[in-house]
């Protein structure tokens, strides 16, 4: 592929931006760079049934997304729209107190789409990042734009240094994440545990029988594809239809990590859809100071996915089109991602690579990254078959240099080399993805973030995927 030009001004945003590591933090939260949140006080165990609800906490957020999305060549792009999104609401999360180790949570979400900032019921097959803030399937079945759903509930019990969590819960691993960056989590039905009784050393084992993403309104199949009311995620196999693998599949996990080295983090997960696929992958992260102040972190990751499918229908590329694919009913496949981080208290330097064996594409409609947090841009699709993709990131943290409170900008140039024989997979690009975060306080986060993608067709049939994308989040937590 070509490389394209970056600008001047490009370049120079590159030299100071920054990873967004400034986090928002008061005396209930934390809201982490992922959007994860840690609870800082949590209700304290009582003795009695009587105080179970009258002890236990609210936690509350008020949220926007806003997002635009601009084709370069929409005129030219059969099926392209320019178009905008909004998100408008937020979460009250309430948490019993403990009794005998046992507490429930309960989370209702809302998302609501003012008219004025949203596309035409006919156009919102078109919506791309902004989908996430309503259900295309509620429009199509009933015209309803808003969500409130019942994002979380479960029920956990906590002995020694071990959980249990049972029902609709959000899951952070390898393969499964919340991804909670527009309104609604990312969540499962199930039953997970987490044991941290070996020392420096955590397990965490889950069967999920359902999936709930950000953008449905009930759930579905873990893993089987069947328009938007089944697993319609972005990276989801449309092969893997509910006539090929049934729609009632499990999704399991078992992720072992560990820091019983000093300085070095090494993971061991595995995951499998049962007579579908499973998953084996190794991470390791090593830091190496160089002085008081500097440290330098190489890292990588292997994946290696297993066919358990054995089918005769071709099933190799995410999109149904298995043109150019060596063996394309067969799901085996591997990715090796290498890191290297350069960081102090402020700044981050990371240089990363990513490979996609040429056989299948990675199966991962889970909103688990396989290449997040090495090669993965914002809204970018990276694993597919013969995919190699080379990124920079570098950076400063404002607020951590005590110049300027609770400030942080992050940027990221990705080269994205996908296979020109796959007439599936997208032709190869050039990515330019910035974030900038203010906290105003201790409670309210404002975010902008903005992508610039520019395709590379070359002497290819493949359509030009080039666009900016524009979004705006605004975070009140109470």
């Amino acid at each position: 592929m070509k490389i394209t030009n970056i600008s001047l001004a490009t370049v120079m945003l590159l030299g100071f931006a920054t990873t967004v590591s400034a986090t928002l933090k008061n005396e209930k939260i934390t809201l982490k760079p992922n959007m994860i949140i840690k609870y800082n006080k949590l209700p304290s165990s009582v003795n009695s049934l009587s105080e179970v609800l009258s002890e236990g906490m609210f936690y509350g957020r008020i949220r926007t997304n806003l997002f635009y999305w601009d084709w370069q060549e929409e005129e030219n792009n059969a099926g392209a729209k320019d178009n905008r999104a909004m998100g408008v609401g937020g979460s009250i999360v309430y948490k019993t107190a403990p009794y005998e180790g046992i507490s429930a949570t309960v989370g209702l979400y809302t998302s609501q789409n003012p008219t004025w900032a949203n596309e035409d019921a006919g156009d919102i097959s078109k919506v791309k990042a902004g989908k996430d803030t309503f259900s295309r399937y509620d429009i199509r079945d009933s015209g309803d734009y808003g969500m409130s759903v019942l994002a979380q509930a479960y029920l956990q019990y906590d002995i020694s240094k071990s959980s249990i969590i049972a029902g609709r819960q959000t899951f952070e691993t390898v393969f499964t994440k919340s991804n909670d960056t527009k309104m609604i989590p990312n969540t499962f039905d199930g039953i997970s545990t987490t044991i941290k009784e070996f020392d420096k050393t955590t397990l965490k084992l889950a069967h999920f029988r359902a999936q709930k993403l950000r953008d449905h309104t009930s759930s579905h199949d873990v893993i089987a594809f069947n328009g938007w009311n089944e697993n319609d995620d972005s990276a989801v196999n449309k092969s893997l239809t509910t006539a090929l693998v049934g729609s009632n599949n499990t999704l399991n996990i078992i992720s072992l990590t560990n820091k019983s080295i000093k300085n070095l983090k090494t993971d061991l997960s595995y995951a499998v859809v049962p007579s579908v696929v499973s998953n084996l992958t190794l991470e390791a992260h090593y830091i190496m100071p160089l002085n008081d102040d500097w440290k330098i972190a190489p890292g990588f990751r292997y994946m290696n996915q297993f066919d358990n499918l054995h089918t005769n229908q071709n099933v190799a590329n995410l999109a149904v089109n298995t043109n150019g694919y060596t063996n394309p009913t067969s799901l085996d496949t591997n990715l090796l991602a290498l890191r290297v981080d350069l960081k102090n208290k402020a700044f981050l330097a990371r240089i990363g690579y990513s490979k996609i064996a040429d056989k299948a594409d990675i199966i991962a409609p889970w909103r688990g990254f396989p290449t997040g947090g090495f090669t993965r841009a914002m809204a970018q699709y990276n694993w597919y078959a013969n995919t190699k993709t080379y990124m920079a990131r570098v950076g400063y943290d404002f607020s951590k240099a005590d110049i300027l409170e609770g400030f942080s900008v992050m940027a990221r140039y990705a080269i994205q080399d996908f296979d020109d024989n796959k007439a599936g997979v997208q032709a190869d690009s050039n990515v330019i993805h910035i974030d900038a975060r203010q906290n105003l306080g201790k409670n309210l986060e404002a975010k902008v973030r903005i992508g610039l993608v520019k395709a590379d067709v070359g002497d290819t049939s493949k359509k030009d995927i080039s666009y900016n994308e524009y979004r705006a989040e605004l975070n009140y937590f109470f």
